[in-house]
């Protein structure tokens, strides 16, 4: 009897996913200190959000701190030619879509991803902080899983820092109201100071700074696992009830 297509196809799809690890390590592990920065890709030219997102995109770049978008337009092409026009580096991780990404012309360095998981182990990997302007889900998936990551301690504290008080401080209220005061709670105390609100592109350059400068050289951590995040402990089973 013939194995069904699909019992070899996942099989195979092992090395793509594979080289897309290997390519990433080898061009992003050469970058230096950076940090991640996410946001709309629908955000025009015109908008106070793009030039703001172009101006800390430069002034990183001026502090040598190389900056990754998701290498599409809006937020992402406004960091990334901030960091371009400074001199600086500016990496773009694009990702394949059902409707085409294009990649915009800022980004100097540019890897082209099948698979968001591995798109998202580089960002991990990589950065020393996590920079959020408004954004659609794609900008919210970042942030939470940067929150889940560090509420287990899967990886070590690192800012994240969300840009925009008016799009973000509703979202925070809700987290308050409805996963810390909530009965029972979902989240704890110290939880809902993981992130830091801000509209201060300055203060948001310095916190940035500081994190690159103290952040270990991840080749050397040994709590680190390869992809970056902490080595955990070995999952207790929970004991099974024997049947009489």
């Amino acid at each position: 009897m013939n194995e069904p297509d699909f019992a070899h196809k996942d099989t195979w799809r092992v090395f793509r996913i594979m080289a897309e690890f290997v390519e990433g390590f080898e061009t992003m592990g050469q970058i230096g200190p950076a940090v991640s920065i996410f946001g709309s890709a629908r955000v025009p030219g015109r908008h106070e959000d793009y030039r703001r997102a172009r101006t800390l995109g430069r002034r990183l770049a001026q502090r040598d701190i190389a900056v990754i978008t998701g290498g599409g337009p809006g937020i992402m092409e406004a960091a990334n030619r901030g960091a371009h026009e400074a001199g600086g580096t500016s990496v773009g991780l694009n990702i394949t879509l059902p409707t085409e990404q294009r990649v915009n012309p800022y980004a100097d360095v540019v890897l082209d991803f099948r698979y968001f998981f591995a798109r998202l182990v580089m960002f991990v990997k990589y950065s020393r902080s996590f920079v959020c302007f408004p954004g659609g889900y794609g900008t919210l998936h970042e942030f939470f899983n940067s929150m889940a990551l560090i509420q287990t301690q899967k990886a070590e504290r690192f800012p994240v820092i969300l840009i925009g008080n008016d799009f973000w401080q509703p979202l925070a209220e809700w987290i308050r109201a409805h996963m810390r005061d909530a009965e029972p709670a979902k989240i704890s105390d110290d939880d809902v100071d993981l992130f830091t609100i801000t509209d201060d592109l300055d203060e948001a350059a310095d916190v940035i700074q500081q994190a690159c400068e103290e952040s270990p050289d991840e080749a050397v951590s040994a709590a680190r696992t390869g992809e970056g995040t902490v080595v955990g402990q070995p999952t207790r089973r929970a004991a099974r009830r024997r049947s009489r």
